[in-house]
Formats: structure tokens, sequence, C-alpha cells
């Protein structure tokens, strides 16, 4: 149980920790050089989006080379993503709308209704909807590994590189 914990904090901590650190930098960048908004933000969108499918490919890989067979998995990842995106979303909308009081920290003004739901609920789908796709992709990945170590191929997957 406390591994299993530890391992959605840990993602929790992280990805949370660089939602705030994105923001934080968008708000300052925007201060400075408010013409490139849309380049910055999407840059922070794919940076974000970019390590939840990392970690999800990691966790997926991961998890199908310790349990090769898909019917007797381990831990279920879904739960774990879910649980590592809610507390990361909703923590780092709370972090963001107490740094908002902080002068010269310009993180769009937004209130605590609306960094406790609807910046909460976005970023939470930043990082379940990729580290759900990661975590798939993973998965094949490490069924194809297995395959090609034991020799065998499913039918599904075509013939050995």
């Amino acid at each position: 149980m406390v591994i299993g914990m530890t391992a959605w904090l840990l993602r929790a901590l992280a990805l949370g920790g660089l939602a705030v650190v994105l923001r934080v930098l968008l708000g300052l960048a925007m201060g400075y050089i408010p013409t490139y908004g849309v380049w910055l933000r999407l840059l922070c969108l794919v940076v974000l989006i970019g390590v939840a499918v990392a970690w999800g490919l990691r966790d997926g890989r991961a998890d199908r080379h310790e349990h090769p067979n898909p019917e007797h998995g381990g831990p279920d990842l879904t739960i774990r993503w879910l649980q590592t995106a809610v507390v990361a979303g909703v923590g780092s909308g709370l972090i963001c709308w107490l740094l908002d009081f902080l002068p010269k920290i310009d993180l769009g003004d937004g209130g605590l209704l609306f960094e406790a739901t609807a910046a909460s609920a976005f970023i939470v789908l930043l990082i379940f909807v990729p580290g759900l796709i990661g975590v798939a992709v993973g998965r094949w990945r490490g069924s194809r590994d297995n395959d090609r170590s034991a020799g065998t191929v499913s039918p599904a997957l075509g013939s050995p590189a």
C-alpha cells in the first residue's frame, strides 16, 4: 500500500510542481514578450504533456515487463494516474491562486473558484489523458519486447524484427 501511494504521490508532486513552474514562467514571460504569448503557451502545453506521456510510457513498459500476462497484471495504473492528475491539478490550482497575490507575479488574476475548478480540471486532463496514452503505448512496447526476448510472436503484432 505504501509503495502504491508513493508512486502516485511522487508523480502528483512532480507534475503539479511542473505545472506551477510553467505557469509562473509563462506569467513572467508574458510581461516581457507578450507578442509571443501563443507560442509560449503552446510550449508550456507541450512540455507538460510530454512529461506526462514519457512517465506513462515508463510505467506501462515496467508494468508489462513485470507482468507479461495482461490477464494477471499488477497495479491498476488507471487509478494511479487518476490520483496523480487530481492531486496535481487541484494542488497546482491552489498554489497558483496563492502565488497570484505576490507582487510581480501575474497568473491571470483568477479567483479561488476558478483556480479550484476550471484551471484544476484543465490540468487534470493535461496529465491524466496523456499519462494513460503513455501507459497504453508502454504496455504495447513492453509486450513486443517480451515477445522478442521469448522468440515468439503474437498474431496481432506481426513477425519479429
